[in-house]
């Protein structure tokens, strides 16, 4: 293998243009975080104003802004629940909390363990089975089983602990797997953190926030587990998220070019073998071990060389320390004998093409687009798609699942105030409160979800008035009007449903009319969350739009369904009657 500097330094450049242009640029990893960052915050004051204390976080490629068209990456969604206290010493016991121990010995998997009860009325060991969920193992702990998480969602398929919502047009594949939280670091996890890093990978300042941070156990055991159903995995996400998103671009680059090569390559066959989380562990350890000053444009290629290398090594040892947990070894059980050579020989032979297995690459047309960055006068291939409309198809398809998520948080709203018989108006003032107090995350996401429910407010006291022969309040009438502000069009039809129903014609003509001159077909897209169907292409102003501005515009393109709950069926039969 020989490569000049000069050979190195251009085929780098090339490269990272490549990258740029597939979308893993600066403004789209960026656009990614704020979405996904707003989804998270979405559903948990959705979650909190129902009286739930439960917190959703989205991890993984899609959220990190790692990921490409063509990689097609699972969503990954981690809902906390909070009703257990898991600890991992004594002294972090509440009282009236169902407590869990994380207990780890030598039956246990390194970067896994037991989650033992203690008893809630003081800090002792429970010695009872008190269910099922529970099981007495031969030390005579009461552990608890981590099938305790198994609820399988109707439209989703089992993979291990997960919920997976298969892809479909218009929605990525979705792995949703439950967890409970511990606000501490297993101690080895704080003593890994702490070690000498020559690439400044964590500083003092991510350490800090993982630590603050804690972690979760994830009802999954290890591929070697000699206890599967009593294992629960570790999972330290919120700091490797932390670490991920404080990477510069070149080393973004280089976890993306390793996926893309993994899944080009190294496992087309049996894709379970090599994961793309072990991608990211390689990158962190390099980077950790590594000058922070090589990792630029124009290294690209030698960085992503020397990520292979460590990649080959860490299979050949059958070995892939986790990165903040070590002793956790990500291989562990994942390949055969004869699984490990034939991967091994692939990484030699890429190692050794100098670049050259790069011009294979189908994957968003990687080899294809090198190709016309060497040769410019060479013919670009038909359907090649340009860098705009490649970002445009990004950003309309991730404004989209944001709308989405509103819609689908409006109606689980809804559903609990109907089925549950919460009061609707204690749900707006929780909301309400996370605009004024909250963080800029959590204003933005009660701002995206208030105004369906003013106009809820304004049509439930309608529907009261008319049920009881009253005139239609003033108030009423204001409660509808703050809610237009929900999208292009719900709140306006709502309001003209109740002008009509009240006999208000010329006022309801008049925003029926409001309503269709701001309906722009060649702009506004139809959203309805109530049924998961597949969305179809979207006009190319809707894209234009999705590309150049943020995710504050989502209101302005979107137009949501209408919605009525049952308390509101006066409405229906005053228009009945009218008719």
């Amino acid at each position: 293998m020989f490569q000049s500097p000069e050979y190195s330094s251009t085929l780098s450049l090339k490269l990272s243009e490549v990258l740029e242009d597939v979308g893993v640029n600066e403004k789209m990893v960026m656009k990614r975080r704020r979405v996904f960052m707003l989804r998270d915050n979405i559903q948990t004051v959705t979650w909190r104003s129902l009286c739930d204390n439960s917190t959703t976080y989205y991890f993984g490629s899609q959220s990190e802004g790692t990921t490409t068209e063509g990689l097609h990456s699972d969503v990954d969604v981690l809902p906390v629940i909070y009703n257990i206290n898991v600890i991992q010493d004594l002294s972090e016991w509440k009282q009236n909390k169902r407590n869990l121990l994380m207990t780890q010995d030598e039956n246990v998997t390194p970067g896994y363990c037991f989650l033992q009860l203690v008893r809630s009325d003081e800090p002792l060991f429970e010695t009872i089975v008190p269910n099922e969920e529970y099981i007495r193992d031969n030390k005579g702990r009461i552990l608890l089983k981590n099938t305790i998480l198994n609820g399988l969602r109707e439209d989703a398929e089992r993979h291990g602990p997960s919920n997976a919502l298969p892809e479909k047009v218009g929605y990525s594949s979705t792995d949703i797997v439950f967890g409970f939280p511990c606000n501490s670091l297993p101690q080895s996890a704080l003593h890994s953190l702490d070690r000498q890093s020559i690439g400044r990978l964590p500083t003092s300042e991510m350490i800090r926030y993982a630590v603050s941070n804690g972690c979760f156990v994830v009802g999954t055991s290890s591929k070697i587990s000699t206890y599967p159903e009593l294992e629960w995995r570790i999972s330290t996400s919120l700091g490797e998220r932390c670490f991920m998103f404080n990477l510069n671009i070149t080393q973004l680059h280089c976890y993306v070019l390793l996926k893309i090569i993994l899944k080009s390559f190294l496992t087309p066959e049996r894709e379970s073998a090599l994961s793309s989380f072990m991608c990211k562990t390689v990158v962190l350890h390099c980077i950790q071990n590594t000058d922070r000053f090589i990792w630029k444009n124009n290294n690209i290629f030698t960085c992503f060389t020397y990520c292979l290398l460590v990649l080959q090594s860490y299979i050949q040892n059958e070995n892939c320390p986790h990165f903040i947990i070590p002793e956790n070894n990500l291989m562990a059980g994942q390949f055969t004998t004869e699984e490990k050579h034939g991967i091994l020989r692939k990484i030699s032979d890429i190692i050794q093409s100098d670049g050259r297995c790069l011009l294979r690459i189908s994957i968003d047309d990687i080899g294809n687009r090198l190709q016309v960055k060497f040769h410019t006068d060479r013919v670009v291939p038909h359907g090649m798609l340009t860098p705009c409309l490649i970002n445009e198809n990004i950003t309309s398809l991730l404004f989209m699942n944001l709308a989405q998520t509103i819609s689908s948080c409006n109606l689980r709203i809804l559903y609990f105030l109907q089925e549950k018989q919460l009061n609707l108006k204690q749900c707006i003032l929780k909301l309400a409160k996370y605009c004024v107090h909250g963080s800029r995350l959590e204003q933005l996401a009660s701002r995206c979800l208030v105004p369906f429910l003013f106009s809820t407010t304004g049509s439930l006291m309608v529907s009261s008035n008319i049920r009881h022969d009253y005139a239609v309040q003033y108030q009423a009438l204001k409660w509808l009007s703050l809610g237009l502000s929900s999208d292009v069009t719900s709140g306006r039809l709502k309001l003209a449903s109740v002008l009509y129903c009240i006999g208000d014609m010329d006022r309801a003509e008049f925003i029926l009319k409001q309503t269709e001159n701001r309906y722009n077909c060649d702009i506004v897209e139809p959203l309805c969350a109530c049924w998961r169907y597949p969305w179809f292409d979207w006009s190319a102003e809707f894209k234009r739009i999705c590309r150049e501005q943020n995710e504050y515009c989502i209101n302005r393109i979107t137009s949501f369904c209408v919605r009525f709950m049952q308390s509101e069926v006066n409405l229906y039969l005053e228009s009945y009657n009218m008719n």
